[in-house]
């Protein structure tokens, strides 16, 4: 048989099947098939979505057995085709082409009916990956249960894997991973990672076009689903409504349903009861800010091969004042180095305080006056109060004008309250101390290396708590 026979062929067994069932059944059911090919007493048809394809084998196997063992003789064979544009059917774009997948080779589809699975797109960023996700107690729950569902997606507890925590701190980095690390295992999984709003986006497409079956019957392909910051489904009715149907059918047949969100599924605000009934079945594991040894860590591993470029005590200065934020810490790391090779300045504390300053959006805890005087005092082994005094030793002097100096960069007071501190010193000579300590700086490299010192400390002790 040649492939120009195709469409006579399946005329003669539409002619064959409308005789045998009622019109209705036969405009629901048959006059949406197209013929495809005819290939070596093969014939390849293509219908509209699985649950199409479903529909006929269960119904209607025995007709359609008999049509092409008529037409084609014993060696007959049917295969099925769904037609599906994996990039853009849903996107909205009118320069979309459709394509058709072919379906996979069976020897007798009326034994063994079936079709080739779609692949799709998984959307997934290749360099996040559990090797460069630092482990820590911040994390170690999420990371667990994820290296747990790589290992057998859809067949743990973890369905759904909820993870949540604030922004920058590694949900997305830990989501591509999973979907990743699952893609390394089972090559033939469909996982797809996508952000609510483009499903959002989507789902408002297909209700325009009136293709939402054809869209749930996309999603019936994926087996692994990662929907990403579901908090803005707030408000989202309709997408909510679909989300909670397609959770449904996805969980019910094994797949693994992954989610992240700012805030706990308790927490999500305008957003219905059912769905974050659903959100709930398997295990939420919250990703907090990251501990001083994980920055640290996280940024060793980010900066390996920098590494040398970069003083310790610069990497422990970043890794202090920077708590919240992985992001944030990783472009400060980086444009310290940008500003050293392109500016051609040194690395140092004092460039990292001004990329965070300039950069990073602070919420650390502001360091008591009391503290700063007290780390100062020890360090010089002078008394605070001698410091709040009116003498002029020189080492007393020193100490009072780098506590100053310390006080106007970790704390909010001005110039004049600072001086106030200091035994009523007027603004101009916080001024005076604040110019001498950089000069001093400037010139004196073991000063400066102590002032780095208790710099040190006072971060240590703004970000003990974290």
């Amino acid at each position: 048989m040649t492939n120009n026979n195709h469409s006579t062929i399946w005329d003669n067994c539409l002619s064959y099947i409308k005789e045998n069932i009622n019109d209705r059944k036969f405009k629901t059911w048959f006059e949406p098939i197209k013929p495809i090919k005819l290939e070596d007493d093969i014939l390849t048809i293509q219908v509209p979505n699985k649950f199409f394809y479903e529909w006929l084998e269960e119904h209607y196997i025995g007709l359609l057995r008999t049509c092409i063992l008529k037409e084609l003789g014993k060696k007959g064979r049917l295969e099925y085709l769904i037609l599906i544009d994996n990039k853009n059917q849903f996107s909205g774009s009118n320069e979309a082409e459709n394509k058709v997948l072919e379906s996979k080779d069976i020897k007798n589809p009326f034994v063994i009916p079936g079709i080739k699975k779609v692949k799709i797109d998984s959307n997934l960023n290749a360099k996040y990956t559990f090797d460069k996700f630092i482990e820590g107690d911040s994390n170690r729950l999420a990371r667990s249960a994820g290296k747990a569902i790589a290992k057998a997606p859809g067949a743990t507890a973890f369905n759904p894997l909820f993870v949540y925590g604030g922004v920058g701190i590694g949900k997305t980095h830990l989501a591509h991973a999973i979907g990743n690390e699952i893609k390394a295992q089972f090559p033939s999984n469909n996982v797809l990672y996508i952000t609510t709003d483009r499903f959002t986006n989507q789902i408002i497409n297909a209700i325009k076009k009136n293709t939402i079956d054809d869209l749930i019957g996309y999603y019936q392909h994926v087996d692994t689903l990662i929907l990403d910051d579901v908090q803005f489904l707030a408000g989202r009715a309709k997408t909510q409504e679909i989300l909670f149907n397609l959770f449904n059918r996805l969980h019910q047949n094994g797949k693994q349903i992954i989610l992240t969100s700012d805030r706990a599924p308790i927490d999500l605000e305008k957003m219905e009861d059912r769905l974050i009934s659903r959100f709930k079945w398997g295990l939420s594991a919250d990703i907090q800010a990251p501990r001083y040894e994980t920055r640290m860590a996280i940024v060793q591993d980010k900066l390996e091969e920098e590494l040398d470029q970069i003083p310790e005590e610069v990497l422990e200065y970043v890794c202090h004042n920077v708590v919240n934020n992985i992001r944030e810490l990783e472009g400060v790391m980086i444009s310290l180095i940008a500003q050293s090779t392109l500016n051609l300045k040194d690395i140092d504390v004092s460039l990292a305080r001004e990329i965070i300053n300039k950069y990073v959006v602070s919420s650390n805890k502001e360091v008591a006056l009391e503290k700063i005087k007290k780390l100062v005092a020890d360090h010089f082994k002078v008394s605070v109060e001698k410091m709040q005094s009116s003498t002029r030793k020189r080492e007393v002097v020193i100490a009072r004008q780098l506590s100053m100096y310390l006080a106007k960069h970790f704390t909010n007071k001005s110039l004049k309250s600072i001086g106030d501190d200091f035994g009523g010193k007027d603004h101009s000579t916080v001024i005076y101390s604040l110019r001498a300590v950089k000069d001093m700086m400037d010139t004196d490299e073991g000063f400066k290396n102590q002032v780095n010192e208790i710099e040190r400390k006072v971060q240590m002790s703004i970000g003990s708590g974290y």
